[in-house]
């Protein structure tokens, strides 16, 4: 590696650095420091230009670390962990108020909160909300964990993971006995919405194959309670089928299903908020 000129290299360097040889990827680096990726493209650059040696091999489908890049990449962890806990420490701040709306992915969201704490010093606390935006908006919350597609200003978005589905159905139904059911079954029966909060809707279905009658309603709650009283059926995730157990529901495995994504929210006034890009890099890895 040539002489280094300290006064070009910033600290954004660095970090799109480490974001992009952590994940291997420009696409996953840029929805993660949440910048585009030219502008990602552009730092890297910059930065390989001001250390004078390359960093990062790029085709048209990996990235892979030079030895070079891998050295640097082992240092500025621990540097940049360093630096993080002392910024956190500086600006006084508590820890960061999660937001979800109904089960999320155990052991994940354990491991996730324990891997942040250690990384920060800063504490995460769980808080359900049904309406996740204005929750995000209000400063209730700082981050969301969420299934449901969300289309609102001032909110962004990133995918984490997807999950599988199952069927979920009144446990005197002759359903319940099935050993697995097929997506487009369904449809035959009242489908239970939760049109607040949940991850299904007749739109998953063709228009000659959706479900003629579609029971609506507003939370998980309102949603298992229905299918338990044998008015309808439903789909969940597997996590949430594992963490909301109900004598009067059965859950039965779905051949065809769409899976449901997992994705986190932020307000898009936080962008260069610490906690929340660490809070975001590790929701990211540990899948």
């Amino acid at each position: 590696m040539g002489r280094v000129d300290v006064v070009e290299v910033e600290l954004r360097h660095l970090r799109a650095f480490v974001a992009v040889a952590t994940r291997r990827s420009f696409t996953a680096a840029s929805g993660e420091l949440l910048i585009t990726q030219p502008a990602l493209t552009r730092t890297i650059q910059q930065l390989e230009a001001a250390v004078q040696a390359r960093l990062l091999e790029r085709t048209s489908r990996s990235v892979e670390l030079t030895d070079t890049g891998r050295e640097l990449l082992e240092r500025l962890r621990v540097v940049l962990h360093d630096l993080d806990a002392a910024l956190i420490a500086a600006s006084g701040q508590a820890g960061l108020r999660i937001g979800f709306q109904w089960a999320l992915p155990d052991p994940w969201i354990s491991d996730l909160l324990s891997a942040f704490e250690t990384a920060t010093g800063a504490t995460a606390t769980l808080l359900r909300r049904d309406d996740i935006v204005a929750a995000l908006h209000s400063g209730d919350v700082d981050v969301a964990l969420v299934r449901a597609p969300v289309h609102a200003s001032g909110i962004a978005q990133a995918m984490l993971f997807e999950e599988e589905r199952v069927a979920a159905v009144p446990a005197e139904s002759p359903l319940a006995a099935r050993a697995e059911l097929e997506w487009s079954e369904l449809t035959a029966h009242p489908l239970v919405v939760n049109t607040v909060s949940g991850a299904t809707s007749a739109d998953l279905w063709p228009p000659e194959q959706r479900p003629e009658r579609v029971i609506e309603c507003g939370s998980y709650d309102e949603w298992l309670a229905i299918i338990a009283a044998g008015r309808g059926i439903g789909s969940t995730t597997t996590s949430a089928a594992e963490a909301h157990i109900h004598a009067r529901v059965t859950h039965v495995p779905l051949n065809g299903a769409p899976p449901v994504a997992l994705r986190l929210l932020w307000p898009t006034r936080r962008r260069s908020d610490t906690l929340l890009r660490r809070f975001s890099e590790l929701a990211s890895s540990l899948r």
